[in-house]
């Protein structure tokens, strides 16, 4: 596995700013922020004044936790344009989430605002050791999803050689990868462990390509999930988060270390909530992560709740960097599954099957209620020889998962395996979780 170049920074005077001088920035932007909004976003305005709020009273990140929360459904409510604090006619461009239930949440952004976006990726993208020699290879998709062209700016910043390969098309991705050169990849960690399988169909090994890094996000994924990553793949697979209401990819990325992501702070101010009572929780605890952009024009947001369950260090990083690192999230709290009362993440099961040799991490959960009790199954491909093999081994395996996720979680599942190829892949975020219930 190639090992990324080290010690190297895009924007070292920001990236290696002190707490104090940092604190003190963002306070200056916060309350920056807090007048942009009640000045121009109504909505904003509205919900201060219900709780006698004026934008004088947000001096310090003390303040903070006086103001409220913002939610999806706060904008879902205000669509498509009733949050931007920019007239649309310094918006140059628009996102939206893929948005799976309900209305679309729309992003605008200002000029500036997409070049400080492609400043955040630049940053991250040089945490990988990629440097303007690199080629990237943007496998994220293109369009309303901000994945493409979020990662597409970055890497041009940086003047890296950009491919915007889009996604799909997996043996043409390949191939790319191979004539091209390509030296970082950036797509979903599935995606990742798709193009990994096909390379091996297709007798292309990791040294028949030039493969160093890859920035990976989009969706959860575990460090056993990494790790097969970086072995089929022969690169270093490195962790980015992004959410498109606050930014798109770059709001936080681990750097070669791989302690927790970094969180560029000089954009974003991040709290650790008790997702049911919204108190702030110290510093180690877990909890939701709640994020305020201070350095955007055209989509500003509050206190957004993301749902993502995380944890916070604000120790200074091996690395250099000073930012403070959020802990990879362990799952969403929307997201969730409650079974039988136990709260259940899908990566704790992709670990336990990550553990198991004859497992491969192509899987899918699929609960439902009989007899109203909760019944959870979970399916997942095993290799040609095994399938192919005798039944009491398949058997015999299938309780040897069970019991490994029953040891984890401290439920009963049902476990089934299946014939490779046999669970749809995915070219964007895969699709872990099938649930059937009435909730």
């Amino acid at each position: 596995m190639n090992e990324a170049r080290t010690e190297k920074y895009w924007n070292r005077t920001v990236e290696t700013m002190g707490r104090e001088q940092l604190n003190a920035l963002q306070e200056e932007r916060l309350r920056g922020l807090v007048n942009r909004v009640y000045t121009h976003v109504p909505y904003y305005r509205d919900k201060m004044q219900q709780i006698g709020l004026q934008p004088g009273d947000i001096k310090t990140l003390a303040d903070l936790k006086k103001l409220p929360f913002t939610t999806k459904t706060d904008l879902r409510d205000t669509y498509p344009f009733g949050m931007f604090a920019s007239p649309m006619e310094d918006i140059v461009r628009i996102h939206a989430s893929s948005g799976t239930t309900g209305k679309q949440t729309v992003v605008g952004y200002t000029y500036r605002d997409v070049d400080t976006w492609a400043e955040c990726m630049a940053r991250c993208l040089v945490m990988t050791g990629a440097d303007k020699d690199s080629r990237v290879q943007v496998c994220y998709g293109y369009g309303l999803f901000t994945g493409g062209l979020g990662a597409h700016y970055g890497a041009e910043k940086l003047g890296a050689v950009t491919i915007p390969a889009s996604s799909g098309n997996t043996q043409r991705q390949i191939t790319m990868i191979k004539d091209f050169g390509t030296t970082v990849l950036c797509c979903t960690p599935s995606y990742a462990l798709y193009i990994g399988e096909t390379m091996r169909e297709m007798g292309i090994s990791p040294d028949d390509v030039k493969l160093e890094a890859g920035c990976f996000g989009a969706e959860p994924w575990s460090e056993n999930m990494r790790r097969e990553i970086e072995r089929m793949l022969g690169l270093k697979a490195y962790d980015i988060y992004g959410l498109s209401e606050i930014m798109g990819p770059s709001v936080a990325q681990d750097c070669q270390y791989q302690q927790g992501l970094h969180v560029w702070e000089d954009c974003h101010i991040v709290e650790i909530v008790d997702p049911d009572t919204g108190e702030v929780l110290p510093e180690g605890s877990t909890g939701e992560l709640v994020f305020t952009t201070i350095n955007k024009e055209g989509f500003p947001l509050i206190r957004y709740r993301t749902r993502d369950i995380s944890a916070l260090d604000y120790g200074v990083c091996e690395c250099g960097r000073s930012h403070v690192r959020m802990m990879k999230p362990s799952g969403r709290s929307d997201d969730m599954l409650i079974i039988r009362g136990v709260n259940v993440f899908p990566s704790q099961i992709e670990s336990v099957l990550l553990n198991i040799g004859e497992a491969t991490p192509h899987y899918q959960i699929i609960v439902d209620r009989v007899n109203n009790l909760d019944i959870m199954t979970v399916e997942i491909e095993v290799s040609e020889t095994l399938f192919s093999d005798h039944v009491k081994g398949m058997e015999q395996l299938e309780k040897t998962i069970s019991g490994q996720i029953e040891s984890v979680l401290g439920i009963t599942s049902n476990v089934r395996l299946v014939e490779p190829k046999s669970i749809t892949r995915s070219e964007g975020k895969a699709k872990r979780v099938i649930d059937k219930r009435k909730l």
